[in-house]
């Protein structure tokens, strides 16, 4: 199991398109994504590190993609958001089981939910999706399959009100546990990465007993 840890920024940051700067000067180390967690079945393995930090109120991510082929198709939040080219954050903030899943695809639609496991998972209100302030490299636009090796970023603030299930007013000194992924299922080449490996016998990232320590300053 790896552990994160998730430093505190002096300054603030309101925008999440200033978020690839403030992790610049603030010399924040990105973590890359390597596990090929089922190669038999998808053993393609797109480059991808993400970066993260934290203001006390918000949580702070940056995600740099390179792949073979990149796809947008969904229009909205709460879409198919997995099956573009889509990053993902997984955190368990507390003790009770409940965690919640940031999938956003490279133009920065967005799926947050959370739950105890896959089934019955209770998605966020729209007011807290509204919340989430995104950039993505590629703009906003939806798009099909794109043939050709593409690299993209994408940035999101996070508030501490997108964890709507738990009371959180600051991430000072918080301990969870989660993982990080890259996946893209309807793309011509499926794949499936983790920061944390996962050992199940298919792909599956609904799965909180392979989640890493994430330690906040």
């Amino acid at each position: 199991m790896q552990t994160l840890n998730i430093p505190k920024l002096k300054q603030t940051v309101e925008k999440a398109a200033d978020i690839p700067a403030a992790l610049q000067a603030a010399s924040i180390t990105y973590t890359p994504v390597t596990n090929v967690n089922w190669p038999a079945s998808f053993p393609y393995r797109p480059e991808m590190a993400f970066a993260a930090a934290h203001v006390g109120d918000a949580l702070l991510l940056h995600y740099r993609v390179e792949e073979q082929s990149v796809r947008a198709v969904a229009r909205q939040d709460h879409e198919h958001i997995w099956e573009d080219s889509c990053a993902e954050f997984f955190i368990m903030p507390a003790d009770d089981g409940l965690y919640y899943n940031l999938e956003c695809n490279c133009t920065g639609k967005l799926l947050v939910a959370v739950g105890k496991d896959r089934n019955e998972r209770q998605p966020a209100p729209m007011s807290v999706m509204q919340g989430v302030d995104r950039w993505a490299s590629l703009g906003t636009e939806p798009f099909d399959v794109r043939r050709e090796p593409t690299k993209w970023e994408l940035a999101l603030l996070v508030p501490v009100s997108t964890f709507f299930r738990h009371e959180l007013k600051t991430l000072d000194g918080l301990q969870a546990k989660g993982n990080v992924y890259k996946c893209g299922d309807n793309l011509p080449v499926p794949h499936f990465i983790s920061w944390n490996a996962i050992n199940t016998e298919n792909p599956d990232f609904h799965r909180p007993e392979f989640f890493g320590e994430i330690i906040f300053e």
